[in-house]
């Protein structure tokens, strides 16, 4: 990204007529490499951003089991929690033009970890196989609403 940066400065360089031109220039382009763009929605309960885009990067804030059609949990148990908390982040991802194979990293919330092998199962079926993202999951002791799973994102695409 760097080197197509210099090159595209290099180009519009030459068509540069003064100092402030330059600058100006200059300016412009590091302000197109490090904007942000925001998805915000109406949905959310509280200060946050369900994703934020900062360059070939989307930050997935995150996402519990929680039908967005009703309000309510998708279900009490684990695997019908990770499926809709997993359908929700797969929105987002959509809504910002990206999808699961886009995902390089999730961190996954559970209270319990006893869990772990059911969530596991309903998990790996949303990603390509031999192509899953790097995974940290804990055990916590409480989540938004009593959730029994909360996963976060991050994605990566190249422009």
């Amino acid at each position: 990204m760097k080197y197509a940066l210099v090159l595209i400065l290099a180009g519009l360089l030459m068509s540069c007529k003064s100092d402030q031109d330059l600058r100006t220039l200059i300016h412009d382009e590091i302000a197109k490499s490090s904007a942000k763009t925001f998805y915000p929605s109406q949905d959310v309960i509280g200060p946050y951003c369900p994703a934020v885009k900062a360059g070939p990067l989307l930050f997935v804030s995150g996402q519990v089991g929680i039908d967005p059609q009703t309000g309510n949990f998708a279900g009490d148990d684990i695997e019908s929690q990770t499926k809709q908390a997993l359908m929700n982040m797969t929105s987002i991802l959509t809504k910002a033009d990206f999808d699961s194979s886009d995902v390089v990293q999730c961190s996954v919330y559970l209270k319990d970890m006893k869990d772990f092998q059911r969530m596991n199962l309903i998990y790996g079926g949303f990603f390509a196989e031999n192509k899953y993202p790097t995974r940290t999951t804990v055990e916590v002791s409480n989540l938004p609403r009593n959730a029994r799973i909360e996963i976060s994102a991050i994605a990566y695409k190249s422009k």
